[in-house]
Order: C-alpha cells, then structure tokens, then sequence
C-alpha cells in the first residue's frame, strides 16, 4: 500500500513570473479534467469549486501591479504551485482505470489536498483583500513616520497584520516587532488597529500550541498595550475574545506572561460592563492565586482586576469562597503603595456591599488594619478609600463603639477636615456626625468647627453640607465649644451669611439647626455676638416664610424678654 499523502515540497527554484505563469497553466488544465472523474465525485466537486476560486485570485494577482514585489506572494506561489501538482497526479490516478489505490487512503489523500488548498486560498484571499499588492514594496514596508497620512497608517497596519496571519515564523517576529513599535509611538495607531487590523487573529497567537514562545511572549504584550492605551481598542480586544486566553495566561504562563496579561485585563475590567465576564470564566481563583504568588508587578494588576469585578455581586461572592478578604487585608499594609490603594479601594467596596461581608472583615481584624494603615498615609487618594471602608464598617455595632472610643481616631478625623481635600473632609465630617463622641473628645477636636462652618457652604459634593451640619450640631453639645465658636467672627459672618433668605445656595434648616444648637444653654455671650452679626433679622424673615425650624431659633436667639414682645408682633 503507498505511503500517505504529505505536504508537497516547493518545486526547484523558478522566477516569481514562471511560478505564475505554471499555475495558471496546471489550473487551466486542472479545471476541465476533473470533469471527467467519476470515483470520488463528491470530494472532486469540492477541489473543483476550490480550483475555480483560485483561478480567479490568480487572475486578480496578475493584475496587481507589484505582486511581485511582495516576499508573501513569493513564499505562497511555490507552496501553491506544489499543491496544484499533487492535485494533478491525483486527477491522473483517478482516472486511471488499472490504478487501484485504498479507497481510505485515496479519501484521505484529497481531503489533505482539498485542506492545503483551502488555507492557500485563505492566504492569497488575506493578500489581495488588505490592498497591499497596489502599492509598492517601499511604500508598504517602510515605518510610518508620525507626519504619515492616515491612508499610509491604514495601508501599514494591513501590510502587518497580512504578513502577520500569512508568513512563517520570521515574518510573525517581524510584524510583531513592527506592531509594538508603532504602537508604542503613536496612540492614535491603536485605533486603527482596532479597525483595520485583525486583532481576533493576533488573540489567537496567546495559545501556547499555535507559537513559538518568543511570538506568543510579543503577542501578548500587543494585546496588552492595545487593552491599555485607548477606550476604542480596549473594547475590541474584549469582543474578540482575549478575556479567555488572558485567564489562560495567568494560570499558567511565565511571569513576565502573566504581568502583561494581567495589565490587560485590569485595563479590559475597569469598564463595568466587561467586568462581569472574569466570573464567567472562572478567574476569580486564577487572580486570587496571582495574587498570593505573582511578583509585585503582577499583584498590583491582578488586585486591580479584583477591585473593578468586586462590584458585580457574584464576584463578590465568589471572593470570600476563594479566601480572598484576609489576603486583601495583608496587602493593606505591604510596602508598595500602588498595591496598597487598590486593596484598600477594593476593601471598602466589599465592606459597602453587604453586613456578610462586613463581618468577615471585621472577623479578619479588618478595621484594626485599616487604623493602622490611616495612621501611616500620605497619599489621599487611598486614605479616601480607607475612610469608605471605615465608614461603612462603622455601620456594625462592634467597630461603631471602637471608633467612638478611640481619641487618636477621632482627633485624626478632626484634623482631616481641617486640612484634608474636599472629599477627605466629606467622609470625616460624616464620620463625626454619625459616631458617639465623649464630652471631652468633642473639647479635643473644637479647632474643627471652623471648617466644618465653611464646609457648610459648600453645594458640591451632595449632602456635604447636611454632614458638616450634623456633626457641627453633634459638638455644639459641649458649653465650651459653643463659646468658642461664637469667638470666631469668620465662622459667625459665614453662618449669618447663610441665614440670609437671599443666599439659595445653602438649604436654610442646616444654619438654623446650628443657630439652635448654639443657643441651647441659653448663653448671654453667645446671643449678643449672633445679634451683633445680623442673626436675629434673618431668622425673622425666614419665620414669616415659615421656614421649618425658624420659629424655635428666633425664640432661643431672643431670649424671654425679646420673646414676648415678637410673639405679641406675631399675633398683630
């Protein structure tokens, strides 16, 4: 029995012109032969339909200026040419009556023939489709500069991506090479790859059986510069299905592998609505293991993965199976401050969403870190998070009454609204007015009260202003701390100020509510210096508007003698 057909080797070596010209000749031949075949009808019908098709690329090639310059269509006519002439000793043995092959193995035979025709056609399809065999060699292969146009970009990326699908081995290192170079230059390029490039190709170069290591190893770094630099290409490389392979890359590739993977899925989840999809193929294990084993590196992106899918309920839910809360809370207070904010991010999401997890938090001495952690901060931007996450946990009966006691917490919390940002000082003013605070704690922290007064005009972010009401009224309980304020002419103009009925940016019942907490003990000091400051008209314009609250502050403003007299007013 003959052996089994294998692939044919290139002819001896010919002109790109003769190999053309040979081609067209076995097709012309070829076509009208296979006619005549009657054993294996079925399967000649398919080569017949694929030997049409090619006749027609041919053609088409032929008519393209500078085929011949092009090194793929030089590597692909060779390849072609010996293809064809497998086919045709193929013709020859089917129409040779006192030829009796196995009929599996002649089956077998033109199925590998019709398979080897099938991937050339792909390949001189790609070619005439992209363009590239209109222009000329110099044109194609050389780098755009940053002044190109973007017909020369469009054109490049094509030329890429073909020799990128088409050539062996060299050609993939070489358009690879090219690829990260011009998107490392150039931002905008990204887009065009996204568009004019085949990016569902270059995912496939992410399996380890398709490459060779060093392909695979540039393929993933284009993938994951393509995921990193714009919003356009970041969602094509997530429709064409990189998620999976990524996943697949941190399971188990090299370090370095997983580093760049993982950049490209933190850059990929950070749109909520691709984040579900981690879940979907069951990365939550996969990061969560990243996390614990990787380099700093790769850490820092996998908990950033973490922190985008964290807010899907099931991701969530899937994280406190998979161990995830006392690992987060030990990055709370690792050495890299990149790790840490993601964390810290990542904890106070977990502890907003749902008392289960707050408690495993707190279980895992989770508050404790995050004290630990506020006391040695200096970025804002994570202290933020971490007073989110303090905040929320406040909501349980056991951190509420650690955090009331605590001195140093709270003259910290106090100093934040004196000199932290405006969102800093939001979360600590709402951290004040919710907490119960001893009488003497409230005494510590009175130098707050200025800037909890100015924070009170403040219409932006929403409910700041009831906040720094609230947690003003909550210190205004201390005798002490009412007199103090009344000294502070800035902080009583600001108040006065926002009695006024003309003022519409502050909502009137937060001054009014302030102006009753200052009168409760009914001080002589305290009222002559708001009736000094204009107090008393405003008030009394707001009652004839018959503002909530008005009436009960211009009564303690008033005082008894004062009292009778606007009531009998009133009246009249």
């Amino acid at each position: 029995m003959p052996p089994p057909l294998e692939q044919p080797p290139p002819p001896p070596s010919l002109s790109p012109a003769e190999t053309l010209d040979d081609i067209t000749q076995l097709l012309t031949k070829l076509l009208p032969a296979t006619l005549s075949i009657t054993s294996f009808a079925s399967r000649w019908q398919v080569l017949r339909s694929k030997l049409a098709s090619l006749k027609s690329m041919i053609s088409e090639l032929s008519d393209s200026s500078h085929w011949s310059d092009n090194p793929l269509v030089l590597a692909l006519l060779p390849n072609l040419y010996a293809t064809l002439v497998r086919v045709q000793t193929l013709c020859h043995q089917c129409c040779d009556c006192s030829f009796t092959p196995g009929k599996l193995l002649m089956q077998s035979d033109l199925d590998m023939c019709a398979g080897w025709l099938s991937k050339q056609i792909h390949d001189l399809d790609l070619l005439l489709r992209s363009g590239v065999l209109r222009q000329s060699t110099a044109i194609v292969l050389s780098h755009p500069s940053i002044n190109s146009s973007k017909e020369d970009l469009s054109l490049f990326v094509k030329d890429l991506f073909t020799r990128l699908q088409i050539g062996g081995t060299e050609f993939k290192k070489k358009a690879l090479d090219s690829l990260i170079q011009l998107l490392s230059e150039d931002d905008k390029a990204a887009v065009l790859v996204s568009k004019d490039g085949d990016v569902g190709y270059l995912i496939s170069l992410l399996d380890v059986n398709n490459v060779n290591p060093f392909v695979r190893e540039q393929a993933v770094l284009a993938v994951s510069m393509l995921a990193s630099i714009n919003e356009q290409s970041r969602k094509c490389v997530f429709e064409e299905g990189a998620l999976g392979p990524l996943l697949r890359i941190i399971d188990s590739g090299s370090m370095p592998l997983k580093e760049k993977a993982a950049l490209a899925l933190e850059c990929i989840t950070a749109d909520p609505e691709n984040a579900w999809a981690v879940s979907a193929y069951g990365g939550v294990s996969i990061l969560v293991e990243l996390c614990k084993s990787g380099s700093v590196v790769a850490q820092s992106h996998a908990i950033g993965v973490i922190r985008n899918v964290s807010t899907n309920e099931d991701v969530r839910t899937a994280l406190a199976e998979e161990g995830a809360i006392p690992m987060l809370l030990q990055f709370l207070v690792s050495g890299d401050a990149s790790v840490q904010e993601k964390a810290a991010n990542c904890v106070a999401i977990l502890a907003s969403s749902s008392e289960y997890l707050r408690s495993l938090l707190l279980r895992e001495k989770g508050l404790h870190r995050l004290l630990q952690l506020l006391n040695e901060l200096s970025n804002s931007d994570t202290m933020e998070h971490v007073l989110r996450a303090i905040f929320s946990l406040s909501g349980t009966e056991s951190a509420f009454r650690i955090l009331s006691s605590s001195t140093a917490f709270i003259v910290q919390v106090a100093d934040l609204i004196k000199h932290g940002n405006l969102i800093l000082q939001h979360i600590s003013a709402s951290l004040l007015a919710k907490l119960s605070i001893s009488e003497n704690n409230k005494r510590a922290i009175s130098g707050c009260m200025g800037p909890l007064v100015k924070l009170m005009e403040s219409a932006k972010p929403d409910g700041l202003q009831e906040v720094a009401a609230n947690a003003l009224v909550s210190l205004l309980a201390v005798r002490s701390n009412r007199k103090e304020l009344v000294r502070d002419e800035k902080s009583v103009m600001r108040l006065v100020q926002m009695l006024d009925p003309r003022n519409d940016f502050v909502s009137k019942k937060f001054p009014i509510a302030v102006v009753s907490a200052i009168m409760a003990g009914g001080s002589q000091g305290c009222r002559k210096r708001l009736l000094a400051a204009g107090a008393y008209g405003h008030l009394q314009r707001l009652v004839e508007m018959e503002v909530v609250g008005a009436k009960k502050a211009l009564q303690r403003l008033s005082g008894n003698r004062l009292t009778n007299i606007f009531t009998r007013t009133w009246r009249e």
